[in-house]
């Protein structure tokens, strides 16, 4: 397990260098009114992408051990259809955006949502080999034709990265089906689909609602702040709130190669152990990050990202007690989820929205992103309180397991010596 996990954190993190790239150039190129139109559109594809998670999402990694391939792909596929033709209607009636941008949303949005359920049946089937690389392609073919067109040919509009979008989702869905049909499992017809349609939709609803309201904790503020404030500084926010994300991928490594193992496992006990030593060292590893980021000072960012992004130094900062809480989060949710009993997730994230809107709605108007950043961090902080007491009552562990101790640091050393 543990070369595993260290080949999924190295693919995250060249993943999230890429992501970084990306948001550099965009930032650079577009400037702060440029990039917060970018990532309003990026926050629209992922709201689209979290209700198609209704009928699939996690519950295909759950389901596809024991189940055929194509009859979970097809429901999803026409799930993922019906969702995205009606969140694009739905998003041009709510606000006034030119119809090309709705065509992009709703194209780019199932683009995205084929290729998530491709690699979430890979993964499911422990192709996580196939998994990483096909993460790695997609946001290096977005940061590369960016680059191009951005440095190379000087083409600085909104519209090109949709244009780089299209590249960078097209070619990975096609590799994914190459690798889907190398899979022993043969299309059956129609018999037993249905059944396996209405089990995906029994597990998706209870699995995904918590990833619907976690979306919300951590984007709704976007809206917020272009509500009251305006597309610059969301542009500025998302920088922030980019680079304070960036260090997620280190528990979300972990947690995603642990919710692997525990679904296959006979012995969901035996899971525990391994799950709190790797959580420590991940939430260890996610302080320290955050720390150097946040002292990070303004004029770096105003020279990296340009002389508007100097103010997304506050917004580092008063994530970053939710970043670190969020490092336990993961790992609670994913063992919850592991064992399929998604109501404590659900509660979780429910408490942390009760936060989100009410902060929102009191601190954005009056500190604009500061207060956004604010929210988050209150946010997170509940949902990680509320999931840490669940777990100690659920495993019988107590805060005193979460503390690193000196038998982790022998464990980091040998997985580094080993990998």
């Amino acid at each position: 397990m543990l070369r595993r996990i260290f080949h999924t954190f190295a693919t995250r993190l060249s993943v999230a260098l890429l992501s970084f790239a990306v948001v550099w150039l965009t930032a650079r190129s577009l400037g702060a009114a440029g990039r917060g139109v970018v990532s309003l559109f990026v926050t629209d594809c992922a709201a689209l992408l979290l209700f198609i998670g209704l009928l699939g999402g996690s519950s295909l990694i759950f389901l596809v051990p024991r189940r055929n391939v194509w009859h979970l792909l097809v429901p999803a596929y026409g799930w993922a259809l019906v969702v995205c033709t009606a969140g694009t209607v739905l998003a041009g009636l709510l606000r006034p955006v030119p119809v090309s941008y709705l065509g992009h949303l709703w194209a780019l949005a199932l683009l995205q949502a084929f290729l998530s359920i491709n690699i979430s049946l890979l993964l499911g089937r422990k192709q996580e080999a196939a998994y990483n690389a096909l993460n790695m392609a997609q946001v290096a073919l977005l940061a590369g034709f960016l680059l191009l067109a951005f440095m190379g040919l000087g083409w600085r509009e909104v519209p090109v990265y949709y244009y780089a979008a299209y590249v960078a989702y097209g070619v990975p869905l096609l590799a994914s089906f190459g690798l889907l049909c190398r899979l022993p499992d043969q299309w059956e017809g129609g018999r037993g689909l249905r059944a396996t349609a209405l089990e995906l939709s029994h597990h998706s609803r209870g699995a995904h609602l918590s990833n619907i309201l976690a979306f919300a904790n951590y984007r709704l503020s976007y809206y917020f702040v272009a509500h009251f404030v305006d597309a610059r500084a969301v542009g500025v926010l998302s920088v922030g709130v980019a680079l304070a994300e960036a260090i997620w991928l280190i528990p979300r490594s972990a947690a995603l190669i642990q919710y692997v193992d525990l679904v296959h496992a006979d012995d969901k006990h035996a899971q525990l152990a391994p799950t709190l030593r790797v959580a420590r060292l991940a939430a260890l590893a996610t302080a320290a990050a955050v720390a150097v980021l946040a002292l990070l000072p303004p004029a770096l960012l105003a020279a990296v990202f340009g002389p508007e992004f100097g103010a997304a130094r506050p917004v580092i900062g008063w994530l970053a007690p939710g970043v670190v809480a969020v490092a336990l989060n993961v790992t609670c949710s994913s063992y919850f989820a592991g064992l399929g009993q998604y109501r404590i997730n659900n509660w979780a994230t429910t408490l942390g929205l009760l936060v989100t809107v009410p902060a929102c709605w009191l601190l954005i108007p009056r500190l604009g992103i500061v207060g956004a950043a604010m929210a988050s961090s209150l946010s997170y902080l509940a949902s990680t309180t509320y999931l840490l007491l669940q777990f100690g009552r659920a495993t019988g562990t107590g805060w005193a397991d979460w503390l690193p101790n000196r038998t982790d640091v022998a464990y980091a050393r040998e997985l580094v010596k080993n990998r």
